[in-house]
């Protein structure tokens, strides 16, 4: 006789524990709904756990393609550490980079990021939110971060394009050479100068922030069960996911999967245009007495350091790459050399350089709301580098769309019916 699994009922499901679908899951919680999340591995051990640690209010522009020829040309030779492509996989891509183009244009961009600030403008304050609801605010470090530059002219090319961005209330410091090493001492003379972008904060250890919330949500009756998001199936009014040892029902389910949600859209019909950028960390040992104060980007270097739990965290730029191919952690090594001429480090801590993939669309906007081709189906994904950033904001605005509540802010520029024509 063939043993029939258990079965849980819930009102929600949400697939993925990363910072979205666990923030989802809280979300929906407080406002009274039974949810249970379904994940292959542990809260926060994906694309969530690699970040920079950025809670990054200072991006009210998104991230664009470039517009001048001489940078898209080093970008396509694989010239510069901070963009590197696989030639195999680009021409699958070809097609998705012609749309990333396009809505960089001048006027688009300022359209996406008017569509963007009303979730931007909340980062912070939403993260504080869970984070005292979770007894975690005290990993909150509200120092911003520093953009330094090794030439005079970066400088003062990243300056005007500071100044422009006043009118969105940012709040900023053109740091000379001494006055940047006011701020980070242990920095060489190499970095001439910088922008230190106070309105952002950080926290020392993503993955374990995630893992944080994922704890709040389940002290508070939630249920978080490891499973299957490709055995995800509509029954009559009802959908169903394997977990381990049960079967999962629930009149609603949320596809908060990250770069893997097109993989379990595809074949319910969708056809989303999602692309990864891949990139890259390493945790380093400073040198004894030697001490970061803030995430430190050097732009000319094209890599960030970031002072976290386990040491120093060399974070690399966009790999375009396979989601699932082999890693290739050349831009580690390319930038390692040149973090170890801005600030003293000694050798590696982790055993491996981390790889994960940061889900990307063309219009740089996320996908947030319901899919309209079937009921109770619902996205929250394709964050642009900004998940940890846009995680909690994301939560409440779908948790609002999915309660029937008044929503903070428009939810139309985030819907999938953008990409169904």
């Amino acid at each position: 006789m063939t043993q029939l699994h258990p079965e849980i009922r819930a009102d929600v499901i949400v697939l993925g524990a990363g910072i979205v679908g666990v923030s989802a899951a809280l979300h929906l919680q407080m406002r009274g709904r039974n949810v249970v999340l379904i994940d292959r591995r542990g809260a926060g051990e994906e694309t969530s756990h690699g970040n920079a640690g950025l809670i990054e209010r200072s991006s009210v522009i998104p991230y664009g393609f470039p517009r001048d020829l001489r940078t898209v040309l080093r970008y396509a030779l694989n010239r510069s550490a901070d963009v590197r492509s696989d030639w195999r996989f680009l021409p699958r891509i070809l097609p998705w980079l012609w749309k990333f183009w396009r809505e960089s244009a001048p006027g688009s961009l300022e359209k996406a990021a008017a569509d963007m600030l009303p979730l931007i403008e909340r980062s912070v304050s939403e993260h504080e939110l869970l984070m005292a609801e979770a007894g975690l605010l005290g990993q909150l470090r509200r120092t911003g971060w520093i953009e330094a530059f090794r030439s005079r002219k970066s400088l003062d090319q990243a300056a005007k394009h500071a100044a422009a961005l006043e009118l969105y209330g940012l709040h900023f410091d053109i740091l000379d050479g001494k006055s940047l090493r006011q701020r980070e001492p242990h920095t060489s003379e190499t970095l001439i100068g910088g922008i230190h972008w106070r309105d952002p904060a950080t926290v020392p250890d993503p993955g374990g922030l995630v893992k944080g919330y994922a704890d709040l949500f389940l002290r508070r009756g939630g249920r978080f069960v490891q499973g299957d998001a490709l055995t995800l199936q509509q029954d009559g009014i009802e959908w169903t996911v394997c977990s381990r040892d049960s079967l999962v029902r629930a009149h609603n389910v949320v596809i908060a999967l990250g770069p893997w949600s097109d993989a379990v859209l595809r074949p319910l019909g969708y056809r989303v245009p999602l692309v990864v950028k891949r990139g890259y960390h390493m945790h380093l040992r400073p040198q004894a007495g030697a001490v970061l104060h803030h995430p430190v980007v050097d732009v000319d270097g094209g890599f960030l350091l970031a002072p976290m739990t386990r040491g120093i965290r060399l974070t690399t730029g966009v790999e375009f790459a396979a989601r699932d191919s082999a890693p290739a952690p050349r831009q580690l090594d390319r930038t390692e050399p040149l973090a170890r001429e801005i600030f003293p480090l000694e050798g590696r801590v982790d055993p491996q350089p981390w790889m994960g993939a940061r889900p990307c669309l063309p219009d740089m906007r996320p996908v947030i709301g319901a899919a309209p081709k079937h009921k109770g189906l619902w996205c929250a994904f394709g964050h642009n580098h900004h998940g940890l950033t846009l995680g909690p904001v994301t939560g409440r605005l779908l948790a609002e769309m999915m309660t029937d509540r008044e929503t903070f802010t428009d939810p139309k520029p985030y819907s999938i019916d953008r990409f169904m024509s």
